[in-house]
């Protein structure tokens, strides 16, 4: 038990929580007297939230306190475990509506391997790469424990438990949990010919919670899409799927010099067509000047309550036109509090690589 930090989220809960001093003296008592820090299921709420408001890379910070926080610390079985993330699943996508979630699962026994638990599969042919480059190992590893995909740019990638150090179990996720979006631009009617879509919810797998010295390796958690995540990193990378030039071919555009700007107005376009779809599907997003507004008033709501916003600057621009929003012109201070959501090493693919 790392006293320290355990004392540091007490007074933090204490205070925000507007609970009295006999509370904290009792609680601090109770927790020495056990040895270790049993967070309540209050205490696992906040301290969750909190950790998304202390996240430095999150430009939706404003809606810290709407998070859904689902306790599963209970569960022992990868069953069990596979069933609460469908259950996570269905109630973050809430029909397009979508609602910040979290799912919390034992520290000590419980990892999830998947990056985000909606992901689209990656294969290397003699053709070159079908879907996304960036799932290209975790795709071997998937099908080294018996998962066979369609082979189509957007498979869905099947979760992948682990509990304590046994063999991990693959699960596959029923079609019917899973809301995706075709693509199509407003204008230009030849975008259906690309045949691209984007899943409706983002929930990362990937990251350890940390709250009062308790590191929860699996606590897969979502928001909702910015725009330019899916419309100038996923579909347009030259890593992912770098789908810029076709956007080029269709609109007409000269690609052999630099100087027209063809990728800049393909960047737009296609970035255009991610928001009118998911809109016209009635799936939740937001543009990236929206977001920085609404990171904007998230400052003044913490300043007004004597917090300093801290933040990464290089996460928070936009990817798109970063200098006509706020962010861009202002100093951040990049130190970590916690609570707060933290990268973990990646399990051990290397037995299932070779």
């Amino acid at each position: 038990m790392n006293v320290k930090e355990v004392n540091e989220f007490l007074l933090l809960y204490k205070e925000e929580m507007d609970k009295s001093e006999d509370w904290y003296n009792e609680r601090l008592k109770e927790i020495h007297e056990e040895g270790k820090l049993e967070l309540t299921y209050d205490e696992l709420t906040f301290g969750a939230r909190v950790a998304w408001r202390n996240s430095n890379r999150c430009i939706g910070r404003l809606f810290w306190k709407s998070l859904h926080v689902f306790d599963e610390r209970h569960l022992e079985t990868e069953e069990e475990i596979y069933q609460a993330l469908l259950h996570h699943i269905k109630f973050a996508t809430n029909n397009g509506k979508i609602k910040p979630t979290i799912t919390v699962f034992k520290p000590g026994l419980v990892r999830i391997w998947n990056e985000q638990i909606l992901r689209y599969a990656g294969y290397e042919t003699e053709n070159g790469i079908i879907g996304d480059p960036n799932s290209i190992s975790f795709t071997k590893v998937c099908q080294a424990l018996g998962w066979k995909g369609e082979h189509t740019h957007f498979d869905v990638l099947p979760i992948v438990i682990q509990i304590n150090n046994q063999s991990p179990a693959v699960f596959e996720i029923p079609k019917e949990y899973i809301l995706e979006v075709p693509i199509q631009h407003p204008q230009y009617k030849e975008f259906r010919e690309l045949n691209l879509k984007w899943y409706a919810v983002p929930i990362i797998s990937n990251f350890k919670l940390s709250i009062g010295g308790i590191d929860f390796e699996a606590a897969p958690f979502n928001g909702w899409y910015m725009g330019t995540e899916i419309g100038a990193r996923n579909l347009a990378d030259i890593d992912r799927y770098n789908i810029l030039p076709r956007v080029a071919e269709l609109m007409g555009l000269d690609t052999s010099t630099n100087a027209n700007l063809w990728k800049d107005k393909t960047l737009v376009e296609l970035n255009l067509a991610v928001l009118h779809s998911f809109k016209e599907n009635g799936v939740s997003i937001v543009d990236h000047h929206t977001a920085a507004q609404q990171f904007k008033i998230f400052e003044q709501q913490e300043k007004e309550r004597n917090r300093k916003v801290t933040g990464d600057w290089t996460w928070l621009i936009p990817p798109m036109s970063p200098a006509t929003t706020h962010v861009f012109h202002q100093p951040m201070a990049n130190i970590i509090k916690k609570p707060n959501y933290f990268r973990q090493k990646k399990p051990n693919y290397d037995l299932y690589l070779t």
